[in-house]
């Protein structure tokens, strides 16, 4: 077989429909725009969304609700099990935390929760500390302190 000889699969390509050209064509007369409208007329473009006249879907959905708390403070979330990295006994700073890898920077204040378990005593140092957490650090023989963070201290 060569390249000259081959054909396409029959049905995948179709001729241009040729509308205006007689009755005998099949698309003569209104060349299949049916009767009069808006929709027969030359130049037709209808914009998205657009339901003839009738107030459209997205203007009879209310608003989006609610609104965005400009003043937030977003936090470095580390959970309790992450702790057990450190040696027990050892001092966790928010320095030794970017160091072991368990947050990324100290762009953000960092929160420590109560997920997971704790194993060993550790003096956990932090900006902000869950109340469940601060129980499970302190449960396994731990210390726990709040320290400010220093963009919070600036202004």
């Amino acid at each position: 077989m060569r390249q000259d000889e081959l054909s396409p699969a029959p049905g995948s390509k179709q001729g241009r429909k040729r509308v205006g050209r007689g009755n005998g064509s099949g698309y003569g007369t209104y060349s299949g725009r049916g009767c009069k409208g808006q929709k027969s007329r030359s130049g037709f473009s209808l914009m998205p969304g657009f339901e003839g006249g009738q107030l459209p879907l997205i203007r009879r959905l209310p608003r989006k609700r609610g609104f965005t708390n400009i003043f937030r403070t977003n936090y470095s979330v580390v959970g309790v099990s992450k702790l057990n990295r450190f040696e027990a006994g050892s001092e966790v700073t928010p320095e030794k935390l970017v160091a072991a890898r368990i947050v990324k920077s100290l762009r953000y204040p960092i929160k420590i929760l109560a997920d997971g378990e704790i194993n060993r005593p550790l003096s956990v140092k932090a900006d902000r500390f869950s109340a469940a957490a601060k129980a499970k650090i302190e449960k396994a023989g731990g210390t726990v302190k709040e320290i400010g963070h220093a963009a919070e201290t600036d202004q």
